[in-house]
């Protein structure tokens, strides 16, 4: 007899999901946002705590207002955060280890910008990803398609993005600055609309 898995649910994210939409922005960024919240903590405060202080808020790029949650069951699975990339934002001012990263979302105007797509370990290789993916292009309709940024190492990030048909577009190599990772190129990659 053959079962059945059961096919992932998308819905908005709601203010009790910061603690997994922190989780998948930390794996997403393989940790550099830990990195850049750390600089934000105040006295006794943990990183972590600043990014799901900053979730939880309702206000600012990050907020849970700005994403969506995929279930499986009662529980949620994977989170996506997507936003219209509409004109190019200056390098100025922005710490040296982000730059690369604005560099390449700067060649992406126009596009759907894919900013964080996780799932949780347990949950991988069910759907969960190109049930997110889905989502982004839905909300990406009339642009000139999807981008997003991985790490060069993230092979299966990477595998689930060119089975979707997203190409390398262009790479820009990570300024560490003291964060750890096993990565030495962010990779632009861009999926066109059609």
């Amino acid at each position: 007899m053959l079962m059945r898995l059961e096919a992932p649910a998308v819905r908005a994210a709601q203010p009790e999901d910061a603690a997994d939409l922190t989780q998948f922005v930390l794996f997403a960024s393989e940790g550099l946002s830990a990195r850049f919240w750390a600089g934000l903590a105040g006295p006794g405060e943990a990183p972590i705590d600043v990014g799901r202080r900053r979730i939880r808020d309702a206000e600012g790029e990050m907020s849970w207002r700005n994403a969506v949650v995929a279930e499986l069951g009662d529980r949620v699975a994977g989170g996506l955060y997507s936003r219209h990339i509409g004109a190019e934002r200056p390098l100025d001012g922005i710490p040296a280890i982000f730059r690369p990263l604005q560099a390449l979302e700067n060649l992406a105007v126009g596009t759907r910008y894919v900013h964080v797509l996780a799932t949780h370990p347990e949950f991988r290789r069910r759907g969960v990803g190109s049930r997110l993916l889905a989502e982004a292009e839905r909300a990406g309709r009339g642009t000139r398609g999807l981008s997003l940024v991985v790490a060069d190492r993230n092979h299966a990030a990477r595998r689930l993005y060119e089975a979707w048909g997203f190409v390398e577009e262009a790479q820009a190599p990570m300024v560490k600055d003291g964060w750890e990772s096993g990565s030495s190129s962010w990779i632009l990659m861009l999926r066109p609309a059609g």
